[in-house]
C-alpha cells in the first residue's frame, strides 16, 4: 500500500524555503512586517526566543523577534539566525550627514515626492552631505533658478498625500519677499523652509573654509563678488564655490540652521 504524507497541502501552496543568514553586527536588513530598515547591533536570547536589535539611519533602535522569513536582505526574504560565535556590538559607520551608513544598499525607486532647493550651489551642497541618505530614501532633489517661479511650480506639481513637496530657500526671514511667497504656497502637503543666510555659502562654517568669518558685503553689491574681493580670492565665483564645496566633508562643516532645515524636509517628504 502507498504511504501518504500527513501534510496534504498542495506543493504550490507551500512556502518556498528561504536562506538562513547569520545576524552579524553591521548587517543591514529590513523587518518585513513594519518596513523598519537598519543595521544589526546585537542578538540576544530571551525566554520568548532570540531577538535582534536594529539601528536605522537616524540612530533609532528597535528589537524584533528572529522569526522565520521575517526579514528582507537586499529585497529578498531571509531567516535571521544567531551568529555562530557571540560578537561584540559594532556601531555602524556614518554617512556625511551623520546617519547610519548602509553599505552596498541600492538606491530606492524614486518617490513621487520631491525636494526643491533654490540655486545650483544649494543642490550641490545638499548632495555632498545628504546624497547617500536621499538615494536610500528615494528622494529626488531639484533646484529652482529663483523663488519667483515657486507658485507656478507648486501648482503644476500638485502636491498630495502620496506626493509631498519640500522646498529650501535662501534668506527666509520675516517680512521678506521669500517669506511672503512661502506663506502663499505652504499647505498640508507642501512645506517651505529656509535658512537665514544671504547665500548658502554662509551656511558653511568659516573654520572649515579656513577663514576667520564671512565678510560683510555692502548693500547693493553682488554678495558673492564682494566676498571674493574681501577675502582676496580671484573674482571667479564658480572657482570660489568649488573651493568652499571641497572644504565640506560632513555635517560638521555646516551651520546648524541649515542642518535642521534639510533634515526637516527629508522627514516631511518620507514619513507617512
Amino acid at each position: 500500500m502507498r504511504q501518504y504524507s500527513a501534510d496534504l497541502t498542495p506543493p504550490w501552496k507551500k512556502p518556498k524555503p528561504v536562506p538562513e543568514v547569520a545576524a552579524d553586527a553591521g548587517l543591514v536588513v529590513e523587518e518585513l512586517s513594519t518596513g523598519f530598515c537598519g543595521a544589526v547591533i546585537r542578538c540576544e536570547k530571551t525566554a520568548q526566543g532570540p531577538t535582534v536589535t536594529l539601528e536605522d539611519r537616524f540612530g533609532k533602535h528597535r528589537v524584533f523577534p528572529m522569526e522565520p522569513r521575517g526579514f528582507l536582505l537586499e529585497g529578498r526574504p531571509v531567516t535571521l539566525v544567531r551568529p555562530s560565535r557571540a560578537a561584540a556590538p559594532v556601531r555602524p559607520s556614518r554617512t556625511a550627514s551623520g546617519s547610519v551608513a548602509v553599505p552596498g544598499a541600492r538606491a530606492r525607486v524614486a518617490r513621487a515626492g520631491r525636494i526643491y532647493v533654490e540655486g545650483r550651489h544649494d543642490a550641490e551642497l545638499v548632495e555632498r552631505v545628504w546624497g547617500d541618505d536621499l538615494r536610500i530614501e528615494g528622494v529626488v532633489v531639484e533646484y529652482l533658478e529663483g523663488i519667483d517661479d515657486l507658485p507656478a511650480i507648486v501648482a503644476e506639481f500638485a502636491p498630495g498625500p502620496d506626493a509631498r513637496l519640500g522646498v529650501l530657500v535662501d534668506h527666509l526671514v520675516p517680512g521678506s519677499k521669500e517669506s511672503r511667497i512661502a506663506t502663499q504656497v505652504t499647505s498640508d502637503h507642501a512645506l517651505v523652509v529656509g535658512h537665514p543666510y544671504i547665500d548658502v555659502w554662509e551656511a558653511v562654517k568659516p573654520s572649515s573654509v579656513g577663514i576667520p568669518a564671512w565678510p560683510r558685503v555692502p548693500r547693493g553689491q553682488d554678495w558673492k563678488t564682494g566676498v571674493c574681493e574681501a577675502l582676496g580670492w580671484p573674482s571667479n565665483t564658480g572657482a570660489a564655490w568649488q573651493r568652499i564645496l571641497n572644504s565640506v566633508h560632513s555635517y560638521k562643516d555646516l551651520e546648524p540652521p541649515l542642518l535642521g532645515r534639510v533634515e526637516e524636509l527629508i522627514d516631511f517628504v518620507t514619513l507617512p
